[in-house]
C-alpha cells in the first residue's frame, strides 16, 4: 500500500471504511428481518403445539387427527429412541429430529431449524420439540420455511446489490474528492520543481479566498521560501563582502613578497619586510577570527550569568593587556548584582566587541554602565557602552549591524566591520536587543522588547538589553 499513489490509498481507505459500514448495517438489517420472520413461525408452532398436545394419549396416538391437521403444521409423536409413534399434517414419515435433539429437549421445549438457507434445502422446516406428560414421549411440530428462506435470500441479494452500488458510488466520490484535495498539492509540487530548477522569485499559488489545511501549508511554504531567499541573499552578500575584504590584505601580502624577492637584501631590510608582512598577517588573522566568531554565534546558548562579575573580569583582562589606556575606560555597576540569561562566553565577546568598537571608532573616555529595568512584568539587564566620539550618521546607524558595514572614514582604521554584527547575532540568539543611539537618533536591532527608556541623548551609545533568568 505504501508504494501506491496517495490518491489511490485515500480512495481505498474510504471504500474499505464504507465496506465495513455497509457490512455492519446489512448484517443488522438481515438479523432484524430474520428475527421477525422466525418470531412469526414460532408463533405458529406455539399455537399448533397448544392444540395438539392435549390430543396425544398415553400410547402416543393422537385421538383427533383431523383437529391436529387443521393447525396447518406437520406433527409427529416420538418415543425416546426417536421412533415415530404417530404423525400427520405436512410431516414426512421419517422422524424430523434425532435422538440427541430429544435429549436436549428434556422436560421443556426445543426449537431448531432443519435444512440450510444456502445451498437451498429440499424440505426446510422449523420445528419445536416438546416433552409430553407421558414419560419418554415427545411431540414434534414443524412448519415449512420456504417463504421465510426465500425472503431472506431475496434480502441478501438486494443487500449485496445495494452494497456493491454504494461502494461504486463511494469509490467515484472518493476519487473526485481526493483529486480535488490533492490538486493544490500537485500544483505546489510543480512550482517547487521550478524553484528547485533555479527559478528565482517564484512563490506557490495559494488561493486568497480559502483557509484550510492545504492553503495554510501553502502560506507556510511561501514563508519558508522567503526566509530561504533572505538567508541565501545574506550568505551571498557575506561571501562577496568577505572576498572583497580578504582580497586587499592578500594582494598586499603577495605584492610585498614579490617586491622582497626582486633583489638581494640585507638582514635589516629583511627584518623591515617581515615587519610589514606581520602587519598584513595580523590583519588577516583578526579578520579570520571575527568570521569564525560570527559563525559560532549561531550556536550560542543561554545560562544564568552574573553580569557584574563578568564585567569586572572582562575589564580586568583588558586593563592588563592595554595598561596605557586604563584611565580611558570607566565602569558603573549597580548596587545589587544583575543577572542575564545568556551564555557567559557570548556575553564576554559582546562586552569586548563593544569596548573595542568604542575605542577604535569613537573617542575617550569610554564609559561602561550596567543597570536593571522592568517592563510588562518582565525584568531586563541593560548594558550601555558610551564614548565621546562623533557617532554615526542616520544611514550608517540603520545598517551598522550588517556584515562588513563601515563608514568611509572607518575604512582607514583597523577592523573589518564585523564587531557589531557579532554583537547583534549573539544578542538576538539570547532573545535580546541591540540599540544604537547618537543624540536623539535611535536604531534597534534584534528581538522587539518593551519600551525601555534611553536616558542618554548627547553621546554615541551602544545598548544591549538582555532578559533576566526566569
Amino acid at each position: 500500500m505504501s508504494r501506491l499513489p496517495l490518491r489511490v490509498r485515500l480512495v481505498a481507505g474510504f471504500v474499505a471504511a464504507m465496506l465495513v459500514l455497509l457490512t455492519a448495517a446489512g448484517a443488522f438489517v438481515y438479523w432484524r428481518v430474520e428475527y421477525a420472520l422466525d418470531r412469526g413461525l414460532d408463533t405458529e408452532l406455539d399455537q399448533a403445539t397448544a392444540v395438539i398436545t392435549p390430543l396425544v394419549d398415553a400410547s402416543g396416538q393422537v385421538s383427533l387427527p383431523e383437529a391436529a391437521n387443521a393447525t396447518g403444521a406437520g406433527w409427529q409423536v416420538l418415543d425416546e429412541t426417536g421412533a415415530v409413534l404417530d404423525s400427520g399434517g405436512t410431516a414426512p414419515a421419517a422422524a424430523l429430529v434425532t435422538s440427541s435433539d430429544l435429549d436436549r429437549a428434556g422436560s421443556g421445549a426445543l426449537t431448531r431449524d432443519i435444512g440450510k438457507l444456502l445451498p437451498i434445502a429440499d424440505k426446510p422446516y422449523r420445528v419445536q420439540v416438546t416433552a409430553l406428560a407421558t414419560p419418554g414421549h415427545f411431540l414434534v411440530v414443524g412448519v415449512r420455511r420456504d417463504h421465510r428462506d426465500e425472503a431472506l435470500r431475496e434480502l441478501l441479494l438486494q443487500l449485496a446489490l445495494a452494497g456493491a452500488g454504494a461502494l461504486a458510488v463511494a469509490a467515484i466520490v472518493g476519487d473526485v474528492l481526493a483529486r480535488a484535495a490533492l490538486r493544490p498539492v500537485e500544483r505546489y509540487r510543480r512550482r517547487a520543481a521550478e524553484i528547485a530548477g533555479g527559478a528565482d522569485g517564484l512563490r506557490l499559488d495559494v488561493p486568497p479566498d480559502r483557509d484550510d489545511e492545504v492553503t495554510r501549508l501553502g502560506h507556510t511554504l511561501n514563508d519558508m521560501l522567503a526566509a530561504l531567499e533572505r538567508s541565501l541573499e545574506q550568505e551571498r552578500r557575506f561571501v562577496n563582502d568577505a572576498s572583497h575584504e580578504l582580497r586587499t590584505p592578500l594582494t598586499l601580502l603577495k605584492s610585498r613578497i614579490q617586491l622582497a624577492l626582486r633583489r638581494s637584501r640585507t638582514v635589516a631590510e629583511h627584518e623591515a619586510v617581515l615587519g610589514e608582512l606581520a602587519v598584513d598577517v595580523d590583519r588577516l588573522t583578526h579578520l579570520a577570527s571575527q568570521l569564525l566568531a560570527l559563525g559560532e554565534a549561531s550556536g550560542a546558548g543561554t545560562a544564568d550569568v552574573d553580569v557584574d562579575q563578568l564585567v569586572r573580569a572582562v575589564v580586568a583582562d583588558r586593563m592588563h593587556v592595554h595598561q596605557d589606556d586604563a584611565d580611558q575606560l570607566t565602569v558603573d555597576l549597580p548596587e545589587a548584582s544583575a543577572h542575564a540569561a545568556i551564555d557567559p562566553h557570548a556575553l564576554a565577546r559582546i562586552l569586548t566587541n563593544l569596548i573595542d568598537n568604542a575605542g577604535a571608532h569613537g573617542a575617550p573616555p569610554v564609559h561602561l554602565r550596567v543597570r536593571t529595568a522592568a517592563a510588562d512584568d518582565s525584568s531586563y539587564t541593560v548594558i550601555e557602552v558610551t564614548d565621546a566620539g562623533p557617532g554615526m550618521t542616520p544611514e550608517l546607524m540603520d545598517r551598522a549591524t550588517e556584515r562588513f558595514s563601515r563608514s568611509a572614514e572607518a575604512r582607514a582604521r583597523p577592523g573589518a566591520g564585523l564587531g557589531l554584527s557579532i554583537v547583534e547575532e549573539l544578542t538576538r540568539r539570547a532573545y535580546g536587543q541591540l540599540r544604537l543611539c547618537c543624540g536623539d537618533r535611535h536604531s534597534s536591532h534584534g528581538d522587539p522588547h518593551p519600551a525601555i527608556a534611553c536616558d542618554h541623548t548627547a553621546a554615541m551609545t551602544a545598548t544591549v538589553i538582555l532578559p533576566q533568568p526566569g
